[in-house]
């Protein structure tokens, strides 16, 4: 796991403790729905933290028999019960919470505890945001944030900097439910900012789980990791040309990458060796990450007829 996103997590977990234990002793006091929600809330991105931290302990086991290839998939494994975690508890209480106040109006007590508890909750999820928030900038590069958060091939430093931008605004809405509530003299505001809270985890939970669902079944290696291994093919001396690639992204930092390569006409078998041992040292010289690098000497239009065949294996109506 990469120092960086071993940071990121380890505030997050400080923070969120501290943030739920502080929400569930205000909603105690007051009998806020929208602070039990915050409170459940910030529970949730505790015990998130946790399941990450532990699923790259898992991930980092050796290769064995069963498992020729690692146990990387762990880590994404986790990360997709994360994003179904802030579903059906974060979102999911918060929103039970508040029909639950809608319907069943509680008159505040002492708002003034929401208040205090609130603002210390932005200051302490301010911190753990800005951790993520600059190991996210540096990952993301020159690309957009929405294509960053699309492409990302490590989900932890992505799910805590949306975890804790979610939990800020869940901040802003519960002060404002608090607020509305109490100058309206109107509980039912209450239960409708836990509402909203809800909704926000429901968004944030849905596009988590759709971006780890991909991870988990197996998704490309990034853009410009192709780019760079179809390169250092065709600039080698024994290759005419690279007939196609196919990437797999075991884990956030173990990829498999196979090549069909045209090699010059006239290279006898010991040249081919040579050139695939050349371009393996050189690849994994350049990306670490690639365990695993397969070479397929392989004519264009043969190539193409094996292309031909998988698709109609993976569509057999195409046939």
């Amino acid at each position: 796991m990469a120092s960086g996103s071993r940071t990121v997590l380890l505030a997050a977990l400080a923070a969120n403790l501290l943030i739920a234990i502080t929400k569930f002793g205000a909603a105690a006091i007051t009998h806020s729905s929208a602070m039990l929600s915050e409170a459940v809330h910030s529970l949730v991105d505790t015990s998130n933290e946790v399941l990450l931290m532990y699923g790259t302990r898992q991930a980092a086991r050796p290769a064995d028999d069963a498992h020729p290839l690692g146990h990387g998939r762990e880590y994404y494994f986790w990360a997709f019960i994360v994003s179904l975690l802030i579903f059906a508890i974060g979102a999911g209480v918060s929103t039970y919470e508040g029909i639950r106040h809608v319907m069943n109006p509680v008159e505040m007590e002492d708002p003034r505890v929401n208040y205090i508890v609130l603002a210390l909750a932005a200051v302490f999820e301010g911190i753990s945001w800005a951790f993520a928030f600059r190991e996210f900038r540096t990952r993301k590069g020159e690309r957009g944030y929405l294509e960053a958060a699309v492409q990302t091939k490590d989900p932890s430093t992505l799910i805590v900097f949306l975890e804790d931008s979610a939990a800020l605004i869940g901040i802003a809405i519960a002060l404002a439910g608090t607020y509305a509530a109490q100058k309206l003299d109107d509980p039912v505001y209450d239960g409708v900012a836990s509402i909203a809270i809800g909704v926000l985890l429901g968004i944030v939970a849905v596009f988590l789980a759709r971006e780890n669902k991909k991870l988990l079944i197996g998704e490309a290696a990034r853009p410009a990791l192709e780019r760079s291994i179809g390169d250092l093919a065709r600039a080698d001396p024994a290759v005419q040309d690279l007939n196609g690639m196919l990437t797999f992204q075991v884990s956030p930092m173990q990829v498999i990458a196979a090549l069909s390569l045209h090699f010059h006409d006239g290279l006898d078998s010991d040249a081919i060796e040579d050139a695939v041992e050349r371009l393996e040292a050189r690849a994994r010289e350049r990306h670490p990450e690639i365990i695993m690098l397969l070479v397929k000497p392989q004519r264009p239009l043969a190539y193409r007829r094996a292309v031909e065949d998988r698709k109609r294996w993976h569509d057999p109506d195409s046939a």
